[in-house]
């Protein structure tokens, strides 16, 4: 809907969403000012949303907006749900002139008819709609629930034509949403349908978010950019911006954008999206680890040596820095620095000795400054790749699935596991095993709880958001001849709920993800006095996989997140959708 001269008060909230506005006819040269607000959540930092909204009041825009991700959502729990739009709404009350609001994934998720999209209109309004202020045009699209412009339901691609149809008269015409659709498509010199009809009616500018990062570009004209984090989960990024909004000032002379952090205002083209480009290249084939590290629990390293290859894929600047390594105790390597000269398109074969007489994680990490535009440079950091090694032990028998782990096959747990960052983990005690017959791969887990009736499982239908719960989880990846590989996602609560996925990577990159693939699966829980168990068949054909022989070897990596102390118990650090960092899984 659009409206001009109007306001609307949410009475379950009294936010106040839509400014008072002039008609196009009443449009005048005064500067427009206001501020764009990056993500909240997606594993938000409590505390600094807060501050970026006190910044935001002390500089007095004329309004505020936002490009999505208010709440941390995912849940089929509508008290939670209300909760955290409680809990958004209060955050927004430092701010004494008007907010606009975008929905974002966390804001509205699931099919139609899920309740996420009901308390989007309770607190926010429509999801898509528009206004006018001093003859400047604002549309605020929805793409929350869907991955490509192609997606975005005719219904509101034509709500959007008539729309901008009807604005063309307007002093300026901005449009906000959350996914950045346009850096897969214009940023890479493809078509986007939402594009082409920007350009054919006027749009001067577009605002997104969702990536947690900030970049931008210019196509036909038009300024995209894409606010990072104001609150999410964040690193700093090619220049050190994390958490930051934007400062968007409309007068004669046009639109102009800025970003503003704690003491520093940076730029509109502080990162465009040809160098994020350029840096997500760097960072996935600058580095190529001709093999892992093979470890196992039982054996230390003793000056093993270890080859990987640097490469320095900027075909203009020379590479020219020091590489150093970051040991943690019980690690030593040698030479512990490398000066590092790479003229553009030049590699080099790293070779280095490493001994261990401690912990295998946290590992030891090299740092070097790698250049992705001549003047530019941003630091690289990488781990040593391990790989670690279990067993799955032959069944001479079908195991009967009863959520009992007593089989006599159920040996040689594996109970080391590490935190997030490779530290000791703060979950429970966990045990898991793993065996095999011709026709099917068993899984099984032990998980120690201290305080039962704290455990988290909620989710009782498959495929649901059972990774926010207690659960634990797998990565299997079956022996591939294929320059794609496919790697099954398996996540089971202790309802015994599964959520999985089937990932395609290339060269170290996920291709892809089908959210649709499912598997088939025996499954059996057990809740007891201090812990709960798992027990689970799937059959090899449904992994692709025709049979399983001894000496055979599996990519695998697993891990159990435990609710209550909100952490993960992992066996290969760090957790990576990537095959390539997987342990082993050895069939004996």
């Amino acid at each position: 809907m659009s409206y001009h001269k109007s306001c609307l008060i949410m009475a379950a909230t009294g936010l106040l969403l839509m400014s008072a506005g002039s008609a196009f006819a009443a449009s005048s040269d005064e500067p427009v000012r206001f501020a764009v607000l990056g993500d909240r959540t997606g594993g938000h930092t409590p505390g600094v949303y807060e501050d970026i909204i006190r910044e935001i009041e002390r500089l007095k825009p004329d309004f505020t907006i936002n490009v999505g991700d208010m709440i941390e959502g995912y849940t089929a729990d509508t008290v939670e749900v209300k909760r955290q739009w409680d809990e958004y709404i209060a955050l927004l009350k430092p701010l004494t002139a008007p907010v606009h609001l975008t929905p974002g994934n966390h804001d509205i998720w699931g099919e139609p008819g899920d309740p996420s999209l009901d308390f989007y209109h309770r607190y926010a309004g429509p999801p898509y709609r528009s206004f006018d202020y001093q003859g400047v045009h604002f549309v605020i699209l929805d793409n929350s629930r869907w991955e490509s412009s192609n997606q975005i339901p005719q219904e509101q691609i034509d709500w959007l034509s008539k729309d901008l149809k009807a604005s063309r008269k307007a002093r300026q015409t901005l449009v906000f949403f959350h996914k950045p659709f346009w850096f897969e498509s214009l940023a890479l010199g493809k078509p986007d349908r939402l594009h082409d009809i920007f350009k054919a009616n006027g749009v001067d500018a577009v605002f997104t978010g969702h990536f947690h990062i900030y970049f931008c570009g210019e196509y036909d004209g038009i300024k995209y950019t894409s606010i990072g984090s104001s609150g999410g989960a964040t690193s700093p990024g090619i220049t050190g911006l994390m958490y930051h909004f934007g400062w968007v000032t409309i007068n004669a002379e046009g639109i102009h954008i800025a970003l503003i952090k704690k003491g520093s205002v940076l730029p509109w083209e502080e990162v465009t999206a040809e160098d994020l480009h350029t840096v997500n290249r760097i960072e996935a084939q600058s580095v190529w680890f001709e093999s892992p590290v093979k470890v196992t629990d039982e054996s230390p390293l003793t000056d093993v040596a270890w080859e990987f290859r640097l490469r320095n894929l900027n075909p203009k600047a020379t590479l020219s820095d020091t590489l150093r390594w970051e040991l943690p105790n019980g690690w030593s390597i040698r030479p512990a620095y490398l000066p590092v000269r790479l003229p553009p398109g030049d590699s080099l074969m790293v070779s280095v000795y490493l001994t261990a007489t401690g912990p295998l994680y946290p590992a030891p990490k090299f740092t070097i400054r790698m250049p992705y535009k001549v003047g530019g440079d941003f630091e690289l950091t990488r781990p040593v790749m391990l790989s670690r090694e279990t067993i799955c032990w032959r069944a001479e028998r079908t195991l009967n699935i009863d959520g009992v782990v007593e089989e006599a096959v159920w040996s040689s747990p594996v109970s080391r596991l590490y935190g997030p960052s490779g530290d000791e983990p703060a979950t429970d005690e966990t045990r898991f095993y793993f065996a095999y017959d011709q026709e099917h791969l068993y899984l099984a887990a032990i998980c120690r709880e201290s305080q039962m009736d704290m455990l988290a499982a909620k989710i009782d239908k498959p495929d649901g958001p059972v990774y926010g719960e207690d659960c634990v989880g797998y990565f299997l990846t079956p022996p591939q001849v294929a320059d794609t590989v496919f790697n099954y996602q398996i996540y089971f609560n202790p309802n015994g709920i599964p959520m999985d996925q089937r990932i395609s990577v290339a060269g170290g990159v996920v291709a892809g993800a089908d959210l649709k693939w499912s598997g088939t699966y025996e499954v059996k829980t057990t809740r007891n006095g201090d812990n709960w168990t798992l027990e689970a068949a799937i059959p090899l054909a449904a992994l692709g996989v025709e049979s399983a022989q001894r000496g055979d070897e599996w990519q695998v990596n697993f891990r159990r997140k435990q609710k209550r102390v909100n952490s993960s118990a992992d066996w290969q650090v760090p957790i990576s959708y990537d095959p390539a960092t997987y342990g082993r899984l050895v069939y004996k």
